[in-house]
């Protein structure tokens, strides 16, 4: 009977016949942990450990201070980086790159907080990031707030233990302690989709309050008067209480009678929101001629709710919405809605960031602690 520790060799004759000649030879192939030779070939073995750096050193000849140079990306003689490579190849070898941080005290890691990887706008954030920073060698350690500063603090922390190169997180309101820890932390640190008066160190994004001010003026623009608007019923979507507080101010500035606000469903509210949300206003406000919805997926619910009441959309009322996502154009009608360059946000961002860190030229990026993102109010069918 096999002990635990015996690798468990898939059978065939090369392996039997191989096997055979180590035992007899007197002088057996060496072979790295955690693999086995079969047919002359060194293929990983699954219930053993995994391949180690003095497997890398013994296989090409070298120290592992040569292969950790070689890792590293510090100069080495070309044939020596050739044969360790071959030997990294051959034996599947992987770094530890969280042992390598804590020893160098850096990382090739860039810490990202978003609220939501389902929001397309988030996820289009990201992925300018990853497009900007990847061709420079640093990759995306990725967490997911779900809108919540507690939770974001606890990643935070959790984020700092892998020495990330810098962090870009969403949002300008934070929890004082995720604020000393990024300022303890000394490293970059952007602040996206905002415009702090005061950043932690650096923001890129644009105002959400002037976006909806804009919104209201579109409106009265064309003649309507009796403006409600939809929001969600907690105060976690911090971006949407900006787009609030911006429709309430310019609903006073252009003397439109105080405003219509219905909030409804936790933050942030999604298209089955968008229905009882309407279905709230009408009955409180019936004479609503127009209504703005924190985001195109509330504004899409609000629509279908409008047909199943016999109403027209926009001969009846007006339905706008926030963010230009892809629903605002499969919608019938399409909805009128704010357009932001989510994915300029991403790669603004880590522009930003890889100036801060040195890796381009200081004059490819504006010297400025915060920049700003244009924003365009579409016009389409429903408004």
């Amino acid at each position: 009977m096999l002990s635990r520790c015996q690798p468990v060799l898939p059978y065939s004759a090369d392996s039997r016949i191989q096997a055979t000649f180590e035992q007899h030879s007197g002088n057996p192939t060496p072979r790295p942990m955690g693999t086995t030779r079969i047919n002359d070939r060194v293929v990983s073995d699954p219930q053993a450990s995994p391949p180690r750096m003095s497997d890398v050193a013994r296989i090409a000849g070298v120290s592992k201070m040569t292969v950790s140079r070689v890792l590293a990306g510090h100069s080495v003689a070309p044939a020596t980086r050739e044969r360790v490579q071959q030997a990294i190849d051959k034996l599947g070898y992987v770094a530890d790159a969280a042992a390598g941080a804590l020893s160098s005290g850096r990382s090739e890691f860039v810490a990202v907080l978003v609220p939501s990887l389902a929001s397309s706008n988030f996820s289009d954030t990201v992925r300018g990031l990853s497009a900007t920073l990847e061709p420079h060698g640093l990759q995306l350690l990725i967490g997911d707030t779900d809108y919540d500063l507690v939770r974001e603090e606890r990643l935070v922390r959790s984020m700092l233990r892998y020495q990330p190169r810098c962090i870009a997180l969403t949002g300008s309101q934070h929890t004082e302690g995720t604020r000393q820890l990024l300022q303890r932390s000394r490293i970059p640190v952007v602040e996206m989709w905002d415009l702090p008066a005061n950043p932690i160190d650096m923001a890129v994004g644009f105002s959400n309050a002037r976006a909806a001010r804009e919104m209201v003026r579109y409106l009265k623009e064309r003649g309507y008067r009796k403006i409600g608007f939809l929001a969600g019923a907690s105060d976690l979507d911090r971006r949407g209480l900006e787009r609030l507080k911006g429709y309430q101010q310019e609903m006073k500035a252009q003397g439109l009678g105080e405003p219509r606000v219905i909030r409804f469903g936790e933050s942030p509210i999604t298209m089955s929101h968008g229905a009882p949300a309407l279905d709230a206003l009408l009955e409180q406000w019936p004479d609503t001629d127009a209504v703005m919805c924190v985001s195109d997926m509330s504004a899409f619910g609000a629509i279908m709710q409008c047909h199943r009441r016999g109403l027209s959309v926009p001969a009846d009322i007006a339905v706008a919405g926030f963010g230009n996502f892809e629903v605002a154009v499969c919608c019938h009608p399409t909805i009128t809605t704010v357009s932001v360059d989510a994915y300029g946000i991403g790669s603004r961002t880590g522009k930003l960031l890889l100036s801060s860190l040195g890796s381009v030229s200081a004059q490819a990026v504006p010297q400025r602690r915060k920049l700003t993102i244009d924003y365009t109010v579409i016009a389409r069918e429903s408004a």
